[in-house]
């Protein structure tokens, strides 16, 4: 059974604390009709306030586990200072705010023979703490919570010091995210023992409101907090996140009500407004790549109200532009229709399917066409135990058709460089294939917009299955790291690591090559114009900074856009090996450095535009660039 000691000494405390002179007024502790001074005035001795005298000594009584020390350091009054019944009773109340007495205490001046006094403080210790017990927590574990108490293991019981604990145990609740949580009640036993009762906040239930075409379940499978469970403020703010991600809400926001029945159950409700998800899209642009180009696309990011995204795009490009002359001129079309499932099997997995046509000038057998088809399915799994580290696994099949672009220049090409004409039908080598592709992403970047800091890393590995030819079946291993460093306040620094090769199969055809050079490899030279081959290293060095003074301006200020220009200052350096024909026929050289300055520019559905100048600092070989070249590309060299 509970008693009601500890409410007796908190009473006080509050009393103290709310009315500071009200409860320690010289009727309680030392008056001018108190036993002490009718004691003096009994003996015949005079009161304090008839001669000024000196204390010649301060006694405590009534100490069972506080020091004297601890009493004495508190007080205003020391040895050799004159008696002041005031600054007594101020003493008193400073003592009694140490939490570890009663109310009971008096003092007593008793004079000395040589005119002194020797002050007498009569106290009475609260009963001692001999134990705890903790009651109503899940979330934080006993021990976590003793680790707050445990000073005052037997020592007298102090509201004070239990207070601060109370709060600390409030803080630590709070710094884990569960706000709702609190302190119930602190009661106390005959024998010491000190029982805390703490209410975490439940919830009850969670509701979805403000979806008109959004199914209920895909908002609520977005959502990991579940009734039941002990509110947490940062799960939460991590559903709505992950529900923001999904792109189909332009707000999402959460409302926490305690329930009628229970106040220490609560009812969240989950508020969303949807945005228009289907969009048509046309635009154009210049790439290095495709060319000058125009596009068209029809999308929606929320079909069916089921988050699912479904999109059809379509490209002409007049074809690769600031080539060398192994590559075919002509007219780039591309049409892609591909669908995403953001939850596959469960929260962590996804889909990614498509089916494509794509027919344009080869980069990695000269003068030829090529014309692929195909459609492939990925599946991407976030890991549990790292949130950094995503798993892939690819399937697809893609039939690839090589064909002849210009047979004449191709055969004087042969002709003057004595290279068997015979070979050229080994390059035009295509063929029907089923890849199977694993592989390893991590990735720490604090942006992908502009990044400033961490890392993003992975590892692939790919098996070409030859369906109609099985020679040509070959299996291709490649990686790639890129770390970030801040500079600054906006600047960044960041390095960057690649490398592939073929792991097996004599027979890969050429089309399936490594190629170095051009936007998205080693800038500065022309697309493959470094070499292809059946391997291949190389890094990058690049510093990004705002353009000077732009980010400062009012424009910059109102359009977001502005404020996502990097100036770049950058090295590219590769090799290729086992280079193939193409790099004989061309005389590319197989090994470039380059540097250079550039513009990049991050476009949102598209991702960072780049518009590099290079200039080679190795051999360009006989058809590479004397002086500086322009690269454009969409897309980072970390893909």
């Amino acid at each position: 059974m509970k008693n009601n000691n500890l409410y007796k000494l908190i009473l006080p405390l509050l009393i103290a604390v709310i009315f500071p002179l009200r409860g320690f007024c010289a009727d309680d502790f030392y008056s001018d009709d108190s036993a002490a001074e009718k004691m003096m005035q009994a003996a015949g001795e005079e009161t304090p306030e008839k001669a000024e005298r000196v204390i010649k000594d301060i006694e405590v009584h009534g100490l069972n586990v506080i020091s004297p020390e601890t009493v004495l350091e508190k007080l205003s009054l020391k040895k050799g200072d004159k008696f002041d019944r005031n600054i007594v009773q101020n003493d008193l109340r400073t003592i009694y705010q140490m939490g570890y007495f009663t109310e009971k205490m008096r003092a007593l001046p008793v004079n000395n023979p040589d005119g002194t006094v020797t002050l007498k403080l009569i106290l009475e210790e609260n009963s001692p703490v001999t134990d705890f017990t903790i009651e109503g927590n899940t979330v934080v574990s006993t021990e976590e919570i003793l680790n707050t108490l445990m000073d005052m293991k037997g020592k007298p019981q102090n509201i004070a010091q239990l207070n601060q604990a109370i709060a600390q145990i409030q803080d630590i609740y709070n710094s884990k995210g569960y706000i709702l949580s609190r302190v119930e009640s602190v009661s106390d036993d005959p024998d010491g023992t000190i029982n805390i009762k703490i209410k975490e906040g439940v919830v009850n239930s969670i509701a979805i409101s403000g979806n008109e075409k959004t199914k209920d379940f895909i908002i609520a499978r977005n959502i990991m907090t579940e009734p039941g469970s002990v509110y947490n403020e940062n799960q939460i703010k991590e559903d709505l996140v992950r529900l923001y991600a999904t792109q189909a809400f332009k707000d999402v926001t959460r409302e926490i009500e305690p329930t009628a029945e229970d106040p220490d159950l609560y009812d969240v409700t989950i508020n969303v407004q949807e945005q228009r998800t289907a969009n048509i899209s046309v635009g154009g642009g210049l790439d290095s790549v495709t060319g000058v180009f125009g596009s068209v696309g029809i999308a929606d990011n929320n079909f069916r109200g089921r988050n699912q995204r479904v999109s059809l795009n379509g490209l002409v490009g007049s074809g690769v532009i600031l080539n060398d002359a192994s590559i075919k001129r002509r007219v780039n079309m591309q049409a892609e229709l591909s669908f995403f499932e953001p939850h596959f099997l469960n929260a962590d997995t996804s889909l990614m399917a498509k089916l494509f046509f794509r027919d344009f000038g080869s980069y990695q057998v000269p003068l030829a066409i090529e014309r692929r088809f195909g459609g492939e399915a990925t599946v991407a799994h976030r890991m549990k135990k790292n949130k950094h580290l995503t798993s892939t696994f690819s399937l697809g099949v893609e039939h690839i058709d090589v064909r002849e672009g210009d047979f004449n220049k191709i055969a004087s090409m042969f002709e003057r460089y004595g290279v068997p004409i015979s070979e050229r039908a080994k390059q035009l080598d295509g063929g029907l294939f089923m890849s199977l592709s694993p592989a390893l992403i991590y990735d720490s970047r604090d942006s992908g917009i502009v990044t400033r800091k961490g890392t993003i890393a992975s590892v692939r590995f790919s098996e070409e299955l030859g369906l109609i030819d099985f020679d040509k079946t070959h299996g291709k291993l490649s990686g790639t790291i890129k770390h970030y460093i801040p500079i600054g306040k906006k600047s960044s620094l960041s390095f960057m690591a690649r490398g592939g090769g073929k792991i097996h199969g004599d027979n890969m055809p050429d089309v399936m090559a490594y190629r170095l050079g051009g936007p998205y490899t080693i800038r500065g030279f022309k697309m493959s114009g470094v070499g292809t081959g059946d391997a291949f290293i190389m890094g990058s060095a690049e510093f990004a900074t705002p353009i000077p003074f732009l980010d400062r301006t009012k424009l910059a200020k109102k359009v977001n856009f502005l404020n996502n220009i990097r100036f770049t200052v950058w090295a590219d350096a590769g090799k290729i090996f086992n280079p193939t024909i193409a790099d004989t026929l061309y005389d590319r050289p197989g090994y470039a450095v380059s540097m250079g300055i550039g513009l990049k520019l991050y476009i949102p559905g598209m991702g960072p535009l780049s518009i590099d100048y290079g200039f080679p600092l190795t051999n360009a070989g006989d058809n590479g660039p004397d002086h500086g070249y322009f690269t454009f590309g969409v897309g980072d060299l970390v893909y």
